[in-house]
Formats: C-alpha cells, sequence, structure tokens
C-alpha cells in the first residue's frame, strides 16, 4: 500500500529516539496549540513510527524528570504539558526552523579561554586557534566570560569556511534529500491520509531540527559550491506547507488536551507558517 510503503521508506535506517520524537511532537504540534496533550494521544502518534507505549512512558518520565515537561492529571486522565524551564530552548529551535534567518552582519571574533569543546560545538562555534572562536554575527548575545570583537569584512571571507567541519552537515543535509524528496509530490496532491500526513511533517521536522541545531548557517559566499543546506531548507519549507492542511485535520480529530481536542490552527501555528513563506 502507498502509505505503508512510504511512511517504511522514510523510516528505513533513521534512528529514531523516543524522548527526541516527544519533544519534535510538543515543539511542532502542542506547543502552539496550548501546551498540554493527553498521553494516550502521545502513545497513538508515537505507535505510527514504532515508538512502543513503554518507550514512550520511560521517555516521558525523563523529560519530567530532566524538567522539560510537566505532569498533572483531569479524573483518571493523566496529561504533560511544556515546563517553564524548557520553553527558551523550544523557542529557540522553534525560531530556527519556523521564522526567517536573520541575515549575518559580518562576524563574531570571540576569545574565550574557559570554553569546552561541548559548548562551542552547541554554540556552532567555529575554532581559529587556541581559544580563539568565529560565528557569524546576528546580534548573539557573547559566550560568558568571552570577549567579543566585531569584523564587518575581514579580509579572506571565502577562506572561514574551514573553520567548520562542514563535511558531515553536508552528509546529513543530503540524507534529508533522499528520504524526503519523493515525498512532495503526493504531498502537493493531497494524496496522503491525514494522520500520514502529520506523521511525516512530524519526522521531516525531527530530521531537520537535528542537522539545522548544528548547522553554523554561514553566508553563502563562503559556503562551498555543492552546499546543500539551501537545497535542505527549500525542501523543508515546501513540504510543511504542503503536509500541513491534512495534518491540521488530523491534529484537529485526534489531539487532545484537557479541554478537548487540539485546534487545527491557532495565532502562534498560523504565525509560523507565515514565516516560512
Amino acid at each position: 500500500m502507498f502509505d505503508g510503503n512510504l511512511l517504511a521508506g522514510i523510516l528505513r535506517g533513521l534512528e529514531l529516539r523516543s524522548a527526541s520524537f516527544i519533544v519534535t511532537v510538543y515543539g511542532d504540534v502542542v506547543v502552539p496549540r496550548g501546551g498540554v496533550l493527553w498521553t494516550g494521544t502521545l502513545i497513538e502518534i508515537c505507535a505510527r513510527v514504532g515508538i512502543s507505549e513503554s518507550l514512550v512512558r520511560t521517555a516521558v518520565s525523563r523529560l519530567v524528570a530532566a524538567h522539560r515537561l510537566r505532569g498533572e492529571r483531569a479524573g483518571r486522565r493523566s496529561y504533560y504539558r511544556l515546563d517553564a524551564s524548557a520553553r527558551k530552548e523550544f523557542d529557540q529551535a522553534a525560531r530556527l526552523l519556523y521564522a526567517p534567518d536573520p541575515v549575518s552582519e559580518g562576524w563574531q571574533i570571540i576569545h574565550a579561554p574557559a570554553m569546552t569543546e561541548d559548548q562551542a560545538r552547541h554554540l556552532r562555534l567555529g575554532r581559529m586557534g587556541g581559544t580563539v572562536f568565529i560565528r557569524p554575527d546576528r546580534g548573539q548575545e557573547p559566550p560568558e566570560g568571552a570577549v567579543v570583537f566585531q569584523a564587518r569584512d575581514p579580509e579572506a571571507a571565502a577562506e572561514l569556511a574551514r573553520y567548520w567541519d562542514l563535511s558531515a552537515l553536508q552528509g546529513r543535509y543530503l540524507e534529508m534529500l533522499g528520504r524526503f524528496g519523493d515525498v512532495l509530490e503526493p504531498a502537493r496532491r493531497g494524496a496522503l491520509p491525514d494522520e500520514t500526513a502529520l506523521v511525516v511533517r512530524l519526522l521531516l521536522v525531527e530530521v531537520y531540527r537535528k542537522v539545522l541545531l548544528r548547522d553554523p548557517r554561514l553566508p553563502a559566499r563562503v559556503l562551498p559550491p555543492d552546499w546543500r543546506g539551501g537545497a535542505a531548507r527549500d525542501l523543508f519549507r515546501r513540504l510543511y506547507a504542503a503536509l500541513s492542511p491534512a495534518a491540521e485535520r488530523h491534529i484537529a480529530s485526534r489531539f487532545e488536551g484537557v479541554d478537548g481536542f487540539l485546534p487545527a490552527r491557532t495565532a502562534e501555528s498560523a504565525n509560523r507558517m507565515d514565516g516560512m513563506l
């Protein structure tokens, strides 16, 4: 069956972690619709990608312990909402995914003696040497304890990409394009069942979020000519838009919050869509 073959093809070889997928469900669907979801709905949507009920419950418990989700009860039902301490992180990821990418205004040259490798990787910094790092200047706050210099148009700008390992990112963008490229046409024709459209959209967000959060988003003038990040961004926007009408119908018919089914669209979800156009 086309539906089953399509999902099987997308899922083939995909390393899907239950906690990460649950984060995607909340970030993409639940947060812009009030933030609360019934556990039964979460179990149902996770089952469509092969995540069992026991794995869901274990992952939710860990997310609660990590202060990313917070539980509440209404009668015999359990619901979970995004914990306030995690909202800032979710909002940052949402801006990367759904909002226009701010144009960089030159570069930040950062002297950070206390910077660890993990911190530099999290901030997507390129190491120029020793304790000196670089990143495109989009008005970011300086790392704690760092001294930041601004360079508007450094010489040999085209060579700055060498401070990052772009080969792994390129491979992940190519993998994303191969995994989702054939879905765009049937999605545009409305050929996917509503539930399948939502599951594919969630998988699209999951895969793209993981690579985007590692991408320094360098200016086009310093990227290699065969760079596929722009093509991946274009596919994400077009496929997300094509899947959304059917996906939103499924949300409104099956996703339950404390006050009943979640709305198909809200002002926040509409703003996200507008930001990608």
